[in-house]
This record gives structure tokens, C-alpha cells and sequence, in this order.
């Protein structure tokens, strides 16, 4: 059960899951998450260092956006990042730490972030999504809209481009 503070700065869950704001300190650790939930679903170490950019957080993008963790027992577990464009959002970063998967975490964590953006008003949100995570957006209530063509070491991939009414949620 997801329980919303007034000023969106922490949120403590049943399932003694803490939701709370990130700070730029905690950027290294959200870079560590992106890039083990990345090799989680066994792409190729050549891949991961391709990516390394896209995976990085910097303590500027933490205090430039809307980026919130998940904490277990004072340990990150999980965060997210709402860029917010004036009444639409991209959720650009949703990563959970591989033993952590598949355990809620990221259902939380998902939908916090659109109770987030309903509050700010926000009528869409959109995800360019890893083929591997689209099953549990659409579970989320996300729907395709179409793709977008990326290109990794010489191979090009087709990656789902999704979106959501965050109040359906």
C-alpha cells in the first residue's frame, strides 16, 4: 500500500518500504543500480559499457529532475526519475536492484511516480522502455504507441515506446 506525503518528500510503505527524494549524494549508488539491473537481463558487458552514459546518474540530473528511491533497512533498492515537460513526463530511469526484482518493488516504486505526476498535473507519461520491462509497464496500465530504433555495437534494436495516463493508475 503506497502512502502519499503532502510534499511528495518521503513515503513510508507497508511492506516496510521507504520511498523517498534522492539527493545528489545518492547518485553514484543509482548509477551501481542502473548498471547491475542492466546485466540482470544479460546483455553483453560490451553493451553495458556502451551504455555507460544512458545508465549514469549525476548529482546534477538528481537535483535538476524528479528522482525518488526505494529504501529497505537504509539500503537504496530501487529508484526512478520524472523528467516533467510542462503536461507531460518521460519516465526516464526505473531501476531496481536485481535481488530486489520481481518482489514489488517496482510496482511501488511505479506507482509513486504517477501519483507524482497526477499531482503536478501531468495528463501523459511516456517511457522508452528495455524490451525486457514492457510486459510489466502494460501491466501497469502503460500501452504501446510505437518504437524507437536503437543502435548497439552494429546491432539495431527496436525498443517500445509507451505511454500512460498517470491518474489511470
Amino acid at each position: 500500500m503506497v502512502l502519499f506525503g503532502n510534499d511528495s518528500e518521503e513515503i513510508e510503505l507497508a511492506s516496510n518500504l521507504l520511498i523517498r527524494r534522492a539527493t545528489p549524494v545518492d547518485a553514484g549508488a543509482l548509477t551501481a543500480i542502473a548498471h547491475d539491473a542492466k546485466r540482470y537481463w544479460g546483455y553483453p558487458e560490451e553493451w553495458i559499457r556502451h551504455w555507460q552514459e544512458d545508465l549514469t546518474v549525476t548529482p546534477d540530473f538528481v537535483a535538476r529532475n524528479q528522482v525518488f528511491v526505494a529504501e529497505r533497512e537504509s539500503e537504496i533498492i530501487g529508484f526512478y526519475a520524472l523528467v516533467i515537460l510542462e503536461h507531460c513526463a518521460e519516465l526516464e530511469h526505473m531501476w531496481v536492484a536485481p535481488k530486489h526484482i520481481g518482489t514489488g518493488v517496482g510496482k511501488e516504486l511505479f506507482i509513486h511516480a504517477m501519483q507524482l505526476a497526477a499531482g503536478d498535473s501531468i495528463s501523459e507519461v511516456e517511457i522508452s522502455a528495455d524490451p525486457n520491462a514492457e510486459s510489466f509497464y502494460q501491466k501497469m496500465g502503460a500501452r504501446r504507441i510505437g518504437e524507437v530504433t536503437s543502435e548497439v555495437m552494429g546491432e539495431t534494436r527496436q525498443l517500445p515506446r509507451l505511454t500512460i495516463d498517470p491518474t489511470s493508475t
